[in-house]
């Protein structure tokens, strides 16, 4: 099998199609997800507009449909403000997000399983340069 688009979107899509299925069952939205880990994974306070860049780059949502999945997140009390323009997570907030990611490391394990090392390598470096192009592409089209 050649890697092309289908190929690359058929796969993303399975895979998101399961992280989904486990974070519909607490109640979390793969755009709240995705905002949520940075929040757990740092080491303090993010400023808002940063992490709501880093969401705008990763969902390749505008900025105002990711500060509303913020503004989800601290409603749901899964973030704290911090200050004017910072926001921290809390400790439900990163109970959620270490169970999620509990309960989908199995399903992940699973799916890569029995891939070569080499053959990782191989595909992470071509959807790295695959994902650079694009967003070079994205940044040049007209606003």
């Amino acid at each position: 099998m050649t890697t092309n688009p289908r190929v690359i979107a058929l796969a993303h899509y399975a895979g998101r199609a399961l992280l989904e299925n486990a974070l519909a069952r607490h109640g979390l939205t793969f755009q709240q997800s995705v905002t949520l880990r940075p929040a757990a994974l740092a080491d303090g306070p993010l400023d808002r507009d940063r992490l709501v860049a880093d969401v705008v780059g990763s969902l390749k949502i505008d900025a105002v449909e990711a500060h509303a999945v913020v503004d989800e997140l601290l409603a749901a009390e899964l973030l704290a403000p911090e200050g004017a323009t910072q926001v921290r997570i809390t400790r439900a907030g990163r109970d959620l997000y270490e169970t999620t990611s509990a309960e989908t490391a199995p399903l992940t394990a699973r799916i890569y399983a029995g891939i070569p090392e080499e053959d990782l390598a191989v595909a992470g470096r071509v959807l790295g340069l695959i994902t650079e192009r694009a967003n070079r592409e994205l940044a040049a089209l007209p606003e």
